[in-house]
């Protein structure tokens, strides 16, 4: 084994480690106060973590020079592309943090408390080792880092109610899920006599046995609560709407795109002699989140709630180009996974900009009446992603959408792509209700507050990029999917 060649490849790795377990000694020495600074820090080191991911997603990186410590990790293109939209999330979701900490949102625990920035490090950490894995050991090592720093988060208002209900049903129900990922992961072990990923493969080529049909279904439904899709999606609108807005716009995209790309190598590498043993449990979840995303939002008035909702629907769409089972297919959900997080991202930063002069925030349909009159810059914004999120053209959500059916039709699975089209103009529905209320109900005035900087380049960012605009990217986008989906079938 070259230890030097393993460093390199887990160079981001590394560079989150010490930055973490530094900023945990300066956060504990040094309180609150340098809560800022700390953030600061956390943010510059996702930063550099992601320059490291820039060359190998030039050149393309894969086959045996990918893997790290033997087969434990593989730091391929498909790897490459996670990492870096995960810590651009992160970086993201750290910039809008402190206006909500430091305002009256935040109730009796005025301030960014020095741990947030911290906690974000290290679920980043274990993201980026979750869509490394390969092998069952290093697959659920970084998914606990990621969830045990994810159920602070959640809980981080220690006397907000809302707060501390969204972490207890976060770890309860994601303690259930650990348990079901790794009960299935030991039946796997015990009827294959292996942990490796390829390994597991061989093991599986043939007929499968009942006990290795059950240990991939358990892995399936363990992965399927951390995507938050049907039927394991129970947590997400009540930890959505109670956790810090914040913590809310980090779970809605780097944990998601690090659960998606867990899922897509756990299926492909493990399980990809299999296909009609999980092509079906994908192809259900996929579709049963689109229609139960689209028809539970209908109703909310929450907004947070209403964005969980909308989560759902599209980790259908994106399910929906893993179950093609091919690589056209995992590029396409790799380009729907770039769209939606950059607008989820910008959609919530909208929700923390709807604060009055004192720095209230308002989260409700009945809050946004007549948002056009009173602040119409974050209406219009607010307009051009809901649109996206539906859908509509010509906006880059439009393309996102586009080319997963495109490679669903490709497959021959025709019926399947038109039950999606069919559920995505019923999802249309509430995503215009935005634009009504915004637009044509009266003002009731009550956003007023000024923004912070930071908000307004992260919302004109998001805006431009989801716009017509947006199209100048998708080549590039588009070049480096493919590279990242060759990667994952090159060995198969």
């Amino acid at each position: 084994m070259d230890f030097s060649a393993s460093f390199a490849l887990v160079a981001p790795e590394l560079v989150l480690t010490v930055s973490g377990l530094v900023l945990l000694l300066v956060a504990a020495w040094g309180g609150d106060r340098l809560a800022r600074p700390v953030a600061i820090i956390a943010a510059a080191a996702l930063f550099v973590a992601g320059l490291l991911t820039i060359p190998g997603l030039h050149s393309g990186v894969d086959g045996a020079d990918s893997y790290a410590f033997g087969t434990l990790m593989k730091i391929d293109s498909f790897a490459l592309f996670a990492k870096a939209l995960i810590y651009l999330a992160a970086i993201g979701c750290l910039m809008v943090a402190p206006a909500f900490f430091n305002g009256p949102a935040a109730g009796s625990e005025r301030g960014l408390r020095a741990e947030y920035p911290v906690l974000v490090v290290f679920a980043t950490l274990g993201m980026s080792i979750m869509v490394s894995a390969s092998d069952l050991i290093t697959l659920y090592l970084g998914l606990e880092l990621n969830s045990l720093a994810a159920y602070v988060l959640a809980s981080i208002l220690r006397q907000d109610t809302r707060s501390a209900e969204a972490g207890l049903k976060y770890f309860v129900l994601g303690a259930l899920a650990s348990g079901i990922l790794l009960y299935g992961m030991s039946l796997l072990y015990g009827f294959t006599g292996s942990t490796d990923f390829a390994g597991l493969r061989m093991a599986l080529d043939g007929e499968m046995s009942t006990g290795q049909l059950f240990g991939v279904i358990f892995v399936l439904s363990g992965l399927a609560f951390k995507i938050a899709a049907v039927p394991f999606h129970m947590w997400t609108p009540d930890v959505y709407e109670g956790a810090p807005t914040p913590v809310t716009a980090f779970f809605a995209t780097a944990p998601k795109v690090a659960a998606v790309a867990l899922t897509g190598r756990v299926v492909v590498e493990v399980f990809g002699v299999q296909t009609d043993a999980w092509q079906q449990i994908i192809m259900f979840a996929a579709l049963a989140s689109i229609v139960f995303g689209a028809l539970g939002a209908i109703g909310q008035e929450n907004l947070k709630r209403l964005l969980a909702y909308s989560s759902i629907n599209n980790v259908g769409f994106i399910l929906l180009g893993l179950a093609v089972g091919t690589a056209g297919g995992v590029s396409a959900m790799l380009v729907y996974l770039f769209i939606y997080v950059v607008m989820s991202l910008g959609s919530f930063v909208a929700l923390l900009m709807l604060r009055d002069a004192d720095g209230n925030l308002y989260e409700t349909f009945a809050d946004i009446r007549g948002l056009a009159v009173t602040r119409p810059a974050i209406a219009w914004a607010l307009l051009l992603l809901m649109f996206s999120l539906a859908g509509i053209p010509p906006l880059l959500g439009f393309f996102g959408k586009f080319v997963v059916f495109q490679a669903t039709v490709e497959a021959g699975l025709v019926g399947f792509a038109a039950i999606a089209i069919a559920a995505s103009v019923i999802g249309a529905f509430y995503y215009i209700k935005f634009v009504k209320v915004m637009f044509f109900d009266e003002p009731v005035g009550v956003v007023t507050g000024k923004s912070e900087t930071g908000h307004w380049v992260l919302l004109v960012l998001t805006a431009a990029i989801i716009s017509p605009l947006g199209y100048l990217l998708t080549n590039s986008i588009t070049d480096l999917s493919d590279k990242a989906a060759a990667a994952l079938y090159i060995a198969f």
